[in-house]
């Protein structure tokens, strides 16, 4: 089961999805049907309350999230977005495909962005801060707030890998312009395959639902108030949007799940010299997907990774800036890394391995226990999930415990 919402699929969603099979309106726009009311529509409206957000698109993937948000702000050529250098690589993606361009920065200690790091890196071309609240915790929302509010640039929240968490009592996805959301199956909860955006400014909204439906203007009518533009076509299916559905009714109950066994696990894992737990910005708005590690030494790290049977953070794919071939191509000059974009304006940046010093570091230092995700390609292949009872959570405390015992003496 690689995310917690997984776990949970059952009656509900089963109900739903026949519901859409027997009827067969597999897209949310029934046109001879004015009074009924899409799942896809009831999933916009649902997040909407749940989130306490004034607006939702829904979509077919986090990625065609990242990229409506994107849209709607209007960041385009010429602008520069800045990213953490852990993250997934859609969200660089996004901005490579906005053709706007990525400016990599520093995670700290938390393995979120370091406010820091952001500042020092605006230009005169920076529009938008990017903050991936990365495995299941919030950034420093209130310095990224501030940086960006300081100087006059969007906030934008991938909260792909923390949907449901809060910050300072308000949900994540809320504090920026945008938040882009992720529903595949190693989220916190899934439709499969999907995605919404999430927006306070009904002018964003405007932008952000004509661009994922082909230049309609809410909610699909020929007029309105807002911007003429051409769309895309990343509408989230019906069937997703049955799913989705059901899964976002279980949220909370995926949450409390996920939270009570971390609490648990750690609690049942003495900390020895030379090993800390992540910091946590809000360690009571935090999913409690991932209980991480970070060590003193690498050394000591990349033992207990071996040991447990998982890696490093450093070695999780592409959501490590220096495991991702395409930005070593940019960094390369190599022209064909992006198709609809012409290469050059990236040269000036530096995305080679070694750029992020501090992030290189830290990463060679964190190790993960899954909680509520498991994925061995984000470096969560040890652990526990949200259905583990006592005796497995014990034994695999009683295993992470003797393991940094004999590590670190």
């Amino acid at each position: 089961m690689p995310g917690p919402g997984y776990s949970f699929l059952g009656e509900e969603e089963r109900v739903n999805v026949e519901k859409v099979l027997r009827s067969w309106d597999l897209t949310r726009y029934a046109y001879d049907k004015p009074e009924w009311t899409s799942y896809v529509h009831q999933f916009e409206l649902d997040t909407q309350k749940t989130f306490g957000a004034a607006h939702s698109i829904a979509v077919n993937s986090g990625t065609s999230a990242l990229l409506t948000g994107l849209a709607a702000l209007g960041v385009g050529p010429g602008d520069e977005v800045i990213v953490p250098g852990y993250t997934f690589v859609a969200s660089i993606g996004s901005i490579i495909y906005s053709g706007a361009t990525p400016v990599l920065a520093e995670v700290d200690d938390s393995l979120t962005l370091d406010p820091v790091d952001v500042e020092a890196k605006i230009t005169p071309n920076t529009r938008a801060i990017m903050a991936v609240h990365m495995l299941g915790a919030p950034c420093d929302l209130a310095a990224l707030r501030d940086v960006a509010d300081r100087h006059g640039l969007a906030l934008i929240e991938d909260v792909a890998q923390a949907c449901g968490a809060s910050y300072r009592g308000r949900r994540l996805g809320t504090h920026g312009e945008v938040g882009a959301f992720s529903l595949n199956p190693f989220k916190v909860i899934t439709s499969g395959e999907g995605g919404f955006v999430l927006t306070d400014d009904a002018h964003l909204y405007q932008r952000g639902y004509s661009f994922q439906d082909q230049g309609w203007f809410p909610l699909r009518t020929d007029t309105g108030e807002g911007d003429v533009l051409f769309g895309l076509n990343l509408r989230m299916p019906e069937l997703s949007g049955a799913v989705a559905c059901a899964q976002l009714a279980k949220l909370d109950a995926v949450l409390n799940a996920a939270r009570r066994v971390k609490a648990e696990l750690a609690g049942a894992i003495p900390l020895p010299d030379g090993v800390h737990r992540r910091t946590l910005h809000d360690a009571k708005g935090e999913c409690g997907t991932l209980l991480v590690y970070v060590f003193d030494r690498a050394a000591d790290a990349a033992a207990v990774a071996a040991a447990l049977g998982t890696k490093t953070m450093r070695e999780s794919g592409r959501h490590y800036y220096a495991n991702m071939p395409q930005l070593a191509a940019l960094a390369a000059g190599e022209t064909k890394v992006s198709p609809f974009r012409r290469a050059g304006t990236e040269q000036k940046h530096d995305y080679r391995p070694g750029s992020l010093p501090r992030t290189d570091d830290v990463l060679s230092r964190a190790v993960g226990i899954s909680v509520g995700v498991s994925d061995r390609y984000l470096g969560a292949g040890f652990g526990v999930t949200v259905q583990s009872d006592q005796p497995e959570i014990a034994r695999v405390a009683a295993q992470a415990s003797a393991t940094f015992t004999a590590i670190l003496g």
